[in-house]
């Protein structure tokens, strides 16, 4: 290594470790020491260094804490060491049988513990080799579970590489250390991630665990990284050390772990039987106080070798028990059931409230799900309800009491028209849900048509949630067809619109109508279970909307992944009189893509024709959306996963398992450059 590669290579080490220090002031310790501006400036830098010097790149690197990856699939691993359930006591008298059957297990001994809050999370394992961040696993079903290491690479409090911690606490280090813990997303970043979500038109998350699940499931890792979560320790997996284990109880990995810049919950504490009650109930209190969202304490016995010699049901360890807080409940009236549409036509019937106190929120309203929910439960207007607050997030209602029910309560018939269209609902077979089908039901309206303009649709440029909502509000748009009847001198009417963007926003959608292909205004109509693969298979089937809406439900279950469900969906769709109206007014405008069309247009040879492509990792200067469009546009075609059926697999930066499959079936795989060299139509040298 010459002078200036020593340098650089020294320069990104300390970069690195820069950068990792300052994460854990400011994600774990809540200390920050520099300005974000200063962060930034260190975290650019290095990007630099790392892309003039490929050969320095790692994995670890705090860059690929943002992600980027996009994944087809996770696969399924198995844990080292089964990772259990536990047994839950749901009562005082229930914790007491817990430690009578641990006396007969173990008896004779004077018992400690360790407790400590038990996190509404995501359990998972992160696994580390030598000291360096390797593997993640969720937890799955304890034998194995979903390798997710992209995207806990990007959760900015969990330590990449554990070795400079170790050196500072005169701890050895590991040669593989499983730990075990929660990912979790505090209430207050929930409340700001919901009202983003909201902002961007995006899904609303039910509660704090579901958002942190869904968000360590996510196939693109930069999804993930934009998310503020957090990963809490509670406990370890397999470990093997070069001079013998250092952690003999739980306390000493609670601060083994902390030590080597683990976040662990500050509640937790070694305490004896009688500290464990105290401390049940200091939690029972704080709960609400405490910035992440608990249902309980975990209680482990202490000792390490103990906890061996007690061993395991076939479910849980003997040693631990989850003790639940009792669920929070509280009485009042049902004055009525609403039913609410969401974006996708789905009729949601709401519980209306006397407002009534539950753990410190006032709730006024519940959802109660679906028709059968309601019957299942026999709510009726005017009925006094327990309600209790589910994971001690969202209102639930619990059920009737009975005994307090008015005489001339009558059941609930569920609407057989839409609330807000009056059009007739429909309850597909197998499905709870009632749908309104129709694209142009207002209620509908305004998150139709964000879809119809957002990436996942015809991708508009400039044309956001926002204005969207202002539009809608005006009645300046009712359809997703008016979009294509504005002018500039029509949105110069609003506030905060100039010449110039009231140009471009006109612009755009002109655009928009030109290039719109088959398979993007397809996805675009936010047919329900069509998304963008289906919509490529249609397109690539049939010639333009009409010939889709003549298509038999047979007809479309003969075409690749489109079984019983989907067909029935699209048919429901196409079957809509509203919908036909929608579609004639397309026509009318010029939004009418063919696929003759297409091929017609493009003229002379078509590289790629009848050729499957499918690709994995990241493409330099090409996103994966214009390298799909390509190969669309020469005549081939874009799988949906790997099989023998496939012709290409196209590889960029950090492949997925997509490649490991792809040579497993003999499939042919491309690089970048060959791959544009075969949509110039150039050979490729054998």
């Amino acid at each position: 290594m010459n002078g200036s590669n020593a340098q650089a290579a020294q320069r990104v080490k300390t970069l690195r470790g820069l950068l990792e220090h300052h994460n854990r002031q400011y994600y774990v310790l809540d200390a920050p020491e520099i300005t974000d501006a200063e962060y930034d400036a260190l975290f650019r830098e290095l990007q630099e260094l790392e892309a003039t010097h490929p050969e320095l790149d790692d994995p670890n690197s705090p860059t690929r804490r943002v992600g980027g990856g996009v994944a087809q699939a996770f696969a399924s691993r198995p844990h080292r060491l089964r990772m259990y359930s536990l047994d839950n006591a749901l009562t005082g008298e229930e914790w007491t049988a817990f430690l009578e059957r641990l006396g007969r297990v173990l008896p004779a001994r004077e018992f400690s513990f360790w407790a400590d809050p038990k996190f509404d999370g995501l359990a998972l394992e992160v696994i580390y080799e030598d000291g360096r961040f390797v593997s993640a696993l969720t937890r799955g079903d304890g034998e194995t579970g979903e390798d997710v290491t992209g995207n806990m690479r990007t959760v900015r409090n969990l330590p990449l590489d554990i070795r400079d911690h170790a050196a500072k606490a005169k701890l050895p280090v590991p040669r593989i250390l499983e730990v075990r813990g929660e990912v979790v997303i505090t209430k207050k970043d929930f409340r700001a991630l919901n009202e983003a979500q909201d902002e961007a038109g995006a899904k609303v998350f039910a509660n704090p665990r579901n958002a942190a699940a869904g968000s360590i499931r996510q196939l693109d890792s930069a999804v993930t990284a934009s998310r503020p979560l957090k990963f809490f320790a509670y406990g370890i997996g397999v470990t093997e050390w070069p001079l013998g284990d250092p952690w003999p109880t739980q306390r000493a990995v609670m601060e083994g772990l902390s030590k080597l810049g683990f976040t662990i919950a500050e509640q937790g504490r070694a305490v004896d039987a009688a500290g464990v009650e105290a401390l049940y109930a200091r939690l029972e209190q704080d709960r609400d106080s405490l910035p992440f969202e608990i249902d309980g304490m975990v209680v482990k016995l202490d000792r390490l070798d103990w906890q061996r010699e007690a061993g395991f049901t076939a479910r849980a360890p003997r040693w631990a028990v989850a003790w639940k807080f009792p669920p929070r409940q509280a009485r009042t009236v049902l004055k009525r059931i609403d039913v609410q549409v969401g974006r996708t036509g789905v009729l949601t019937p709401v519980a209306m409230l006397d407002p009534v106190s539950l753990a410190g929120v006032t709730v006024s309203r519940a959802t109660l799900h679906n028709e059968d929910e309601i019957r299942a439960k026999d709510l009726r207007a005017g009925d006094t309800v327990v309600v209790q607050r589910a994971g001690d997030v969202i209102p639930e209602v619990v059920g009737p009491v009975l005994e307090l029910r008015p005489q001339d309560a009558e059941e609930y018939v569920f609407p057989q028209t839409c609330p807000s269209c009056h059009e007739p609902v429909k309850r597909l077979e197998g499905e709870a849900a009632w749908r309104c089908l129709n694209l142009s039901c207002p209620a509908m309206l305004k998150g139709s048509i964000i879809f119809f303009v957002s990436k996942a649709g015809l991708d508009i440029e400039g044309v956001g949630k926002r204005w969207i909502e202002i539009l809608v509000e005006r009645g300046m748009v009712k359809s997703p067809a008016d979009l294509f009847g504005l002018t500039a001198e029509d949105l110069l009417e609003l506030d905060r619109m100039g010449e110039k963007l009231a140009g471009n926003f006109v612009a755009s959608i002109a655009q928009a109508r030109e290039k719109a292909t088959l398979a993007r205004l397809i996805g675009a109509l936010g047919i329900r279970q069509v998304g963008t693969q289906t919509a490529r298979t249609l397109a690539a089937h049939f010639d333009d909307l009409d010939a889709v809406g003549a298509a038999s439900a047979e007809e479309l279950q003969d075409l690749p992944d489109i079984g019983p469900e989907v067909a029935a969906s699209i048919r429901a769709f196409f079957d809509n009189p509203a919908n036909h109206e929608l579609l004639a007014r397309f026509k009318a405008i010029g939004l009418w893509p063919r696929r003759a069309a297409v091929e017609a247009a493009l003229g002379g040879p078509k590289p790629l024709a009848g050729k499957r492509f499918l690709f994995t990792g990241s493409l330099e200067g090409l996103t994966r959306n214009k390298a799909e469009s390509m190969v669309e546009a020469l005549g081939g075609v874009v799988a949906g996963s790997v099989s023998k059926k496939l012709d290409y697999l196209v590889v960029g930066q950090d492949p997925g398992s997509k490649l490991d499959k792809a040579r497993a079936l003999g499939v042919q795989v491309l690089s970048q450059d060959d791959f544009e060299r075969l949509a110039r139509g150039e050979t490729l040298s054998s």
